[in-house]
């Protein structure tokens, strides 16, 4: 006979609590620091804006209470912490903006796309009480996606900016990049897709050379994903959207199937595809000239497209050496697109190698607590799922990094949660929310357990079948569970 028994499991709530008003000091602590540094004094609009951050995060804190009281108490602390860094620096750019003669406001466009994206996600976690349903729609959302992806080649409707042709516009103000929305529901199809052909791309296909490969029919998923992402590429002129689906889809490949011959042949598939289109059109190749010859000085010169914008970036890292200028005291604005596409350079122009280090950390914890809710989630899905939301956060902020730093050619992407854009802003806080509903069923624990006399095995007979439909089971432990059974002979 085994005795089975129960402690309460700890919602962590609190913890999540203590890190929020963290969280809240780092965001409004820098923006109270640009105002001393660059006037001597507290910035008129600290006030306002701190208080409806404040009060945005609250009202989070509290509805994740309601909702998912299980859910990872990490995620929403740290979303908020990079929200707020983001929106000091925004400010600090917009006050250099307006010394130089040249004033703007985005730092309350942003803060207006902020109180959009966190009502979206708040929006998400109380519509979708249960992560599996979003399975129903798997090719839905494939259509969706593609749809996405293609909307700025609509005439009319798309316009380009940049050289990239990756915006619509709605009216004569609002500017939205759909390729943001499409991740998302890319991923849930992925996940759909790849939960239930798992077992047929991970066992079949011949075996050469100890590498098990996949089969010709089973090649069409990986070959329309990589296709797709080649038009983005050739016809959108988006390299960075391009790299993010196409290593989202192998990335969740990978996942599914745990077959390192995957990763190989997305590797090949990519690489190959990139240079031929590098080769044949012109606007792939002048992106790899500028990576490859950026301090030539016909390249750096060259208008449109040269390298003087990736020279910059590089200076301002430099100039910010260790510990950084500190902030209000650099001159990130001499980067163009200093609060977008270049934040990352202007934030480690003022805070330095360090500063801009513990930035990156705070990416990696997020993507950490998304992978560790992955390994606790019970269903084939949920882990696809929030695996690959994940791994979009944390290869989107590989793509950025690396671009600035000129690791890789330039994308164009956007750190998540930081930088100046709608688009992006509401894609990630909804990203969050589907973190947090998924942690929320990883770590919530499971119904009473009935005694058994005989110990059960530890495999369940239906990944996607609920707990609660799983009579005499014992789940495994999560992180929220804390059911003990003693044995007794």
């Amino acid at each position: 006979m085994a005795i089975i028994t129960q402690h309460r499991a700890r919602t962590g709530r609190s913890i999540e609590l203590g890190l929020l008003v963290l969280a809240l000091a780092l965001g409004l602590g820098a923006y109270a620091q640009v105002g001393l540094a660059t006037t001597g004094e507290l910035p008129p609009s600290l006030l306002p804006r701190g208080l409806a951050l404040t009060g945005l995060t609250l009202a989070a804190h509290l509805l994740v209470r309601w909702r998912a009281p299980y859910a990872d108490p990490v995620l929403l602390p740290v979303a908020v912490a990079l929200n707020g860094i983001g929106l000091a620096m925004i400010h600090r750019l917009d006050v250099a903006y307006a010394a130089a003669g040249n004033p703007t406001n985005d730092a309350a466009r942003q803060l207006l796309w902020t109180v959009v994206g966190m009502g979206a996600a708040l929006v998400v976690l109380v519509v979708l009480r249960d992560h599996r349903i979003l399975r129903r729609y798997t090719y839905t959302a494939m259509v969706a996606g593609l749809a996405l992806l293609m909307l700025p080649l609509v005439p009319g409707l798309g316009v380009s900016i940049n050289g990239a042709r990756i915006w619509i516009r709605v009216g004569d103000l609002l500017s939205f990049q759909p390729a943001e929305l499409a991740k998302i529901v890319l991923a849930i199809f992925f996940a759909g897709y790849l939960v239930t052909n798992r077992d047929t791309l991970a066992l079949a296909g011949p075996k050469v050379l100890g590498v098990r490969l996949p089969r010709t029919r089973d090649l069409g998923p990986i070959l329309l994903a990589w296709g797709v992402s080649l038009a983005v590429l050739v016809f959108e002129r988006d390299l960075g959207t391009s790299l993010l689906f196409f290593g989202l889809f192998v990335a969740m490949l990978y996942v599914a199937t745990e077959k390192l011959s995957w990763i190989v042949l997305g590797l090949l598939l990519f690489a190959g595809g990139a240079a031929a289109a590098a080769t044949l059109f012109p606007h792939v190749g002048a992106r790899f000239d500028v990576w490859l010859n950026a301090l030539d000085p016909e390249v750096y010169n060259r208008a449109p497209g040269g390298s003087g914008q990736l020279v910059q970036g590089l200076f301002g890292l430099a100039a910010g050496g260790l510990t950084g200028t500190g902030w209000g005291q650099g001159y990130p604005h001499l980067v163009p697109y200093a609060n977008s596409d270049f934040i990352v350079a202007s934030l480690g122009e003022e805070l330095g190698l360090t500063g801009l280090l513990a930035i990156l950390l705070l990416y990696l914890v997020l993507a950490e607590r998304g992978m560790r809710a992955a390994v606790g989630v019970r269903d084939g899905f949920g882990k696809l799922l929030i695996s690959g939301l994940a791994f979009v956060v944390a290869f989107q902020c590989f793509v950025v990094v690396g671009g600035v730093t000129r690791l890789i050619p330039l994308t164009g992407l956007t750190m998540p949660f930081l930088a100046y854009g709608g688009s992006s802003l509401l894609s990630n806080w909804i990203i969050l929310a589907l973190l947090l509903r998924i942690s929320d069923a990883a770590r919530r624990p499971g119904p009473p357990p009935t005694p058994v006399d005989e110990p059960d095995d530890d495999t369940w007979p239906d990944d996607d079948e609920p707990a609660q439909d799983r009579p005499g089971r014992v789940p495994g432990r999560a992180d929220g569970q804390a059911t003990e059974v003693v044995r007794l002979e």
